[in-house]
């Protein structure tokens, strides 16, 4: 067997969540290699330009919501100079009454105050944003360019050694190091210390390795429409971008008084084609309509043109799978990013980091990630019984049963 290239720190993975990895260790001092399948970095799913960045404010599991404003500030102390800053306003639901004291109530235990988050009732959204319906008004949302992001982070650097074209196929444990083999069969380099930072590529490698995780593939489709200059929708159009059933992004006018408007996206999950597709250009169309509550306007004035396609992958329980992987030493996992890469990322990064360098977890402390939510992403979560501790915080197994999202919306 050829003697391969050793690293101390091996990087599977150049998406954005690798990327962001790789260079939160060159920043701490670390040589890092970085190794992917693709010829340049951010070339599947972190190729897209238009992924939004925003605190989760829903009713879902607290470790969520706390999860999501950490993982926020992370980003935007990260990114906050490369991405644009437009707001983001979060609809009432269709079936919920807008009470501002209950709302106001739920911010506060979330600890967003209203530099983050703040309510507003149809009149004031229609002011201040144009928008004829309550919500919440997230003025520090905003949307990142991943494939440039990744480009940036990844910059030429003298600790940095990049490994372009080399599908990694398999690990192997040998004499205290791993070995990471490619197609050919043969060991193309080994480590240390391996940080797993693909999507559904991990489910393959974990099982080289006997490690079974529940992830899924999901399909989007982002849709890029055209609307006519004296089209009724121009009138509608919003400056700011909107999250609620589906997302979209402000709407550019263009030189000839036309305006390019991003809408998505469809959620097609268990299937992983690339191929465009009208019937989720369609069903965006109609996303469109519930996102503006403007359930008269004519769909067909929204004429597709571009569109991105992405495969997200998501695990069982729906939050990502971050941490150290504790029944096979020194490897690292960062997957299950699901629709928001852009904040696990940035979480990933301190997350990982601090575990790779045995850090004392004082600077993530401070930011509040105490250690259940370290359990809450640990990938221990999904084996029975007692296991050692996840971290330095003490993290520990969940028995908890995977659910996986409902059925694809679109088809």
């Amino acid at each position: 067997m050829p003697i391969p290239q050793h690293h101390r720190i091996v990087v599977i993975g150049a998406g954005i969540a690798g990327a962001t990895i790789a260079n939160e260790l060159l920043e701490r001092g670390q040589s890092v290699c970085i190794v992917d399948a693709a010829n340049s970095p951010a070339s599947a799913c972190s190729s897209h330009a238009y992924a939004i960045a925003h605190p989760h404010i829903g009713r879902g599991s607290p470790r969520l919501l706390r999860l999501t404003r950490i993982a926020f500030l992370m980003a935007e102390a990260r990114w906050g100079k490369q991405w644009t800053q437009h707001g983001l306003f979060q609809p009432t639901k269709k079936d919920k009454v807008f009470d501002r004291e209950e709302l106001q109530i739920h911010l506060q235990t979330l600890d967003l105050d209203n530099n983050m988050a703040k309510p507003l009732d149809a009149s004031e959204a229609r002011a201040l944003l144009g928008i004829g319906q309550s919500g919440v008004w997230l003025p520090r949302g905003a949307s990142l360019n991943l494939a440039r992001a990744a480009n940036k982070l990844l910059q030429k650097h003298e600790r940095l050694t990049c490994f372009w074209d080399a599908h990694i196929s398999r690990l192997e444990l040998c004499d205290g190091r791993w070995l990471l083999f490619g197609n050919t069969g043969q060991p193309i380099l080994s480590a240390d210390k391996v940080i797993v930072a693909t999507a559904m590529e991990t489910k393959t490698l974990m099982a080289s390795i006997e490690i079974r995780l529940p992830l899924k593939p999901v399909r989007g489709q982002l849709s890029i429409f055209s609307i006519a200059k004296n089209d009724p929708w121009a009138t509608r159009l919003p400056r700011v971008g909107i999250s609620g059933e589906g997302y979209c992004l402000p709407a550019e006018e263009l030189a000839d008084g036309s305006h390019r408007w991003i809408v998505g996206s469809s959620f097609d999950e268990g299937e992983d084609d690339l191929e465009a597709r009208d019937s989720s250009d369609m069903f965006n169309r109609e996303q469109a309509q519930g996102l503006l509550d403007y359930t008269q306007g004519d769909t067909s004035a929204l004429k597709a043109g571009e569109c991105f396609v992405g495969i997200r992958c998501v695990a069982g329980d729906r939050l990502p799978i971050i941490g150290a992987l504790t029944q096979r030493p020194g490897i690292f996992l960062a997957t299950a990013l699901g629709s928001r890469g852009v904040l696990w990322s940035a979480l990933a990064a301190k997350l990982i980091t601090a575990q790779v360098l045995e850090d004392d977890f004082a600077l993530l402390t401070r930011l509040g990630f105490a250690a259940d939510l370290v359990a809450a992403l640990a990938p221990a979560r999904f084996f029975s019984g007692a296991l050692p501790a996840a971290s330095a915080l003490g993290a520990l197994a969940s028995n908890s049963k995977p659910i996986f999202p409902s059925g694809p919306k679109a088809k």
